[in-house]
């Protein structure tokens, strides 16, 4: 945060220290062991969307990369952050080709969400809130977007009642602090004011791990995860 003033007639910036300093957090997700292999899914009760996968996607509860990485973990502040406030644009949640894209979004808690129906049929969206409202909402081929919020911090399982193989989740989190490890594991928490920091990885099967990490000044501090994979 900066402010200006105005010293012996001359107008200055004066930078807040708290961000003259910001260090940042990265590293990457791997797992080890085998993991279960994915099934094709079967989307031929839906014409319209089967034409629009060259070959059968598969189920996404488990997605791997190069070198053992990890995708679709979410890595985030869960201690000695500030809980800032929610960010003005909204996080997006699409349906396509019967898919929810991305697999796993996270947003601030008081943030909105934006659904959208991007097929050719209609859809429904069923977040299995527990802690959070629980609600399901149709979303007919070429209708607005539907808009929501979650209060509190919760990961959301997210299903369609009308086609029974698509899921994704919510990560609702009470910071802007967070990263998903997409396809090479990687991830990375920038703009971290001095301070000490509990950084926690969360998979949707693989549960969650923490790590402690202190940051002083303008630093880069790598740290890696690594999940076990579950036996067959």
């Amino acid at each position: 945060m900066s402010a200006r003033k105005l010293f012996a007639g001359i107008l200055v910036t004066v930078v807040a220290p708290a961000l003259m300093f910001a260090g940042t957090i990265s590293g990457k997700v791997t797992y080890t062991g085998t993991p279960v292999k994915q099934k094709p899914i079967d989307m031929s009760k839906e014409p319209s969307c089967a034409k629009q996968h060259a070959t059968p996607v598969t189920t996404e509860t488990i997605v791997t990369g190069a070198g053992n990485s990890l995708e679709n973990v979410v890595v985030y502040i869960s201690a000695g952050g500030d809980d800032a406030n929610a960010p003005a644009q909204a996080v997006t949640f699409t349906q396509k080709g019967c898919q929810y894209l991305p697999h796993v979004i996270a947003l601030h808690t008081g943030q909105e969400l934006e659904v959208l129906n991007a097929d050719q049929t209609s859809h429904n969206i069923h977040p299995l809130a527990k802690v959070n409202r629980e609600w399901n909402k149709s979303q007919p081929p070429g209708s607005p977007p539907i808009q929501e919020k979650f209060d509190a911090p919760e990961f959301i399982s997210v299903k369609c009642n009308i086609h029974p193989w698509m899921h994704g989740w919510f990560a609702v989190l009470k910071t802007n602090h967070y990263s998903i490890s997409k396809d090479d594991g990687a991830f990375t928490l920038p703009n971290l004011p001095p301070g000490k920091y509990t950084v926690t990885a969360w998979h949707e099967d693989y549960g969650t791990q923490t790590q402690d990490v202190t940051i002083t000044g303008n630093e880069t501090k790598a740290i890696d995860f690594s999940f076990k994979a579950k036996a067959y």
